[in-house]
């Protein structure tokens, strides 16, 4: 990417394009309606309205007070279903899922929705696109090149990102202004990392708090540069030197990620910069933050009160790509609970097997996954999870017990 591109200027002029959207287009009603018909559900209501703890026959459902979609999913799936109201014969296209869940995304190809292909490499091919089309830019947003592309292609571009990842982008426009390096909580090939990351001058992706450790323990004892490099190969700038680009720092991250790790790598690297260049001189070297989506932490805290009942297992459902799912499932496990994660209710395949995707591993089978007798069954989903399909997965639990 170009270092010297004014970004916020791009941004700025972009938003005064007529070719530009960020609104609705007034189509709100007739957007809800769909989305009422397609994804709510009556037994959800019920399971609300009975403090989120509801029971048939041998089965209790413990619901998370805090689950499914939320404020920045629903608004960019309104946005895109409002989108094929307003350009009913426009060729729409979509750079990416528009939220990472399957059911969502197949109602947009239904709806004649063409998503940018993507090659073995992970490279996306915008040669299909022509002057005129119409482009969804997802709730993760898109990083500056893609939205480059699209502007000097003449599309009309339709932005759907999630406030809360754009204030990100603003933090990260605040260390580059200020020449520090942004140091992003995140996985470095997911779309809303990627977008960040192509905000700031210099970046440097970690993934969790051992990864952020050993970049700590770099700033503070040095160590093999090669090394360094070779680790984060993947996930840092062009050209970047860890004795150079580490001695300012500012944290960011993708939004999905789990708050309290975040919390943690957070005061780290505060503290670390503390001890290299003394708290007289920490504002120097160190950017403060708080960049944590509100509806992630709900969904969060709303897991952790959960795993607090006794049950016998936990059904974590949403996008095998959604980071903020699998978050919650990391909470199931790591109070050795029984759980779960699936996309839809086609992977209950019997009393016996369920088709489910551990944590970092492959999708697999297991069997004897529904005990016998009165059973607790907790039950959360991500943010791109509607909530018919949680009814779904909870009337099939229903049914095979009793």
């Amino acid at each position: 990417m170009d270092n010297t591109l004014d970004t916020q200027a791009m941004r700025r002029a972009l938003h005064k394009s007529p070719n530009y959207f960020r609104q609705g287009f007034g189509h709100g009603e007739e957007a809800e309606s769909t989305m009422r018909s397609q994804y709510h559900s009556n037994l959800i209501q019920t399971i609300r309205d009975h403090n989120y703890v509801y029971s048939e026959g041998d089965v209790t459902i413990y619901l998370a007070k805090s689950f499914g979609f939320c404020w920045g999913v629903e608004r960019a799936v309104a946005m895109a279903y409002e989108t094929r109201t307003q350009f009913p014969k426009e060729r729409i296209w979509i750079t990416n899922e528009i939220i990472h869940n399957p059911s969502v995304n197949a109602k947009l190809k239904e709806m004649e929705v063409q998503f940018i292909p993507v090659d073995s490499s992970g490279t996306k091919d915008f040669s299909g696109v022509a002057q005129g089309d119409v482009v969804i830019l997802p709730a993760f947003g898109a990083s500056v090149q893609e939205t480059q592309l699209l502007d000097s292609l003449g599309s009309k571009i339709v932005d759907t990102t999630c406030p809360w990842v754009s204030k990100v982008w603003n933090r990260v426009e605040k260390h580059k202004k200020a020449d520090f390096t942004s140091i992003v909580h995140g996985k470095y090939n997911h779309e809303e990392t990627i977008a960040t990351s192509s905000y700031a001058k210099r970046y440097l992706v970690v993934l969790n708090i051992q990864e952020a450790e050993y970049v700590a323990n770099y700033i503070l004892n040095g160590g093999s540069r090669q090394e360094f490099l070779g680790k984060f190969s993947k996930a840092t700038s062009p050209d970047f030197d860890p004795d150079l680009d580490l001695e300012r720092i500012g944290v960011a991250n993708q939004t999905t990620m789990l708050k309290g790790e975040t919390e943690a790598i957070g005061k780290l690297f505060e503290k670390t910069m503390m001890q290299k260049y003394g708290v007289e001189n920490l504002n120097q070297h160190f950017l403060a933050f708080n960049t944590i989506c509100d509806a992630t932490q709900e969904r969060q805290d709303a897991m952790f009160e959960i795993v607090e009942e006794e049950l016998d297992l936990m059904i974590v459902i949403g996008g095998y790509n959604s980071s903020n799912t699998t978050h919650l499932q990391e909470i199931a496990i790591e109070r050795n609970l029984s759980s779960y994660h699936i996309d839809d209710v086609h992977r209950i395949l019997s009393a016996e097997v369920i088709e489910h995707k551990p944590l970092g591993k492959a999708i697999t089978q297991s069997s004897n996954w529904l005990p016998s007798g009165k059973i607790k069954v907790g039950v959360t989903s991500g943010a791109s999870t509607p909530d018919r399909v949680v009814e779904d997965v909870i009337n099939r639990i229903f049914a095979l017990k009793n």
